[in-house]
């Protein structure tokens, strides 16, 4: 039995429609997330490891996360031919995030007495955003339908 066209479209074409991409990357971000959540809360709370040490390796394993369903399934235009230049340039894009967002947990945890993981949320907006236009932008340009 054949997908509709429009389920067809979101979930299994190839597209360049940025809004396509935003939804792709909304749901492979949120995979994303539950993995460096998951990190950070299970070596936060079960094994005692200070916090920010903590979301530095879940955003590590959210990055990776992100990058191989980003180049697999969410952009299907490359701005790169070399998976190495493009992986080293989505990593320093990455790094921006993911100062950004100990940045942000310091903030809120520390400044403002937030938990740790509510931190962890309100942080997860901005970096969710930087990462989307950065990317998009500097590696997976490619026509907006």
């Amino acid at each position: 039995m054949a997908l509709p066209r429009t389920i067809a479209h979101l979930f299994v074409d190839k597209s360049d429609s940025s809004v396509v991409q935003l939804l792709r990357y909304t749901m492979v971000g949120g995979l994303a997330f539950v993995v460096d959540f998951g990190i950070l809360v299970f070596l936060t709370a079960v094994l005692g490891v200070h916090y920010l040490l903590s979301a530095a390796l879940g955003f590590l394993a959210g990055l990776a996360t992100n990058y191989a369903l980003s180049v697999s399934w969410v952009f299907s235009r490359r701005s790169l031919t070399s998976r190495s230049a493009e992986f080293t340039i989505f990593a320093w894009i990455g790094v921006v995030g993911l100062g950004l967002n100990e940045l942000l947990m310091w903030v809120f945890t520390d400044w403002l007495d937030f938990h740790y993981s509510l931190s962890k949320v309100f942080s997860t907006f901005a970096v969710f955003t930087w990462n989307f236009v950065s990317r998009k932008v500097i590696l997976f340009r490619g026509a907006a339908e």
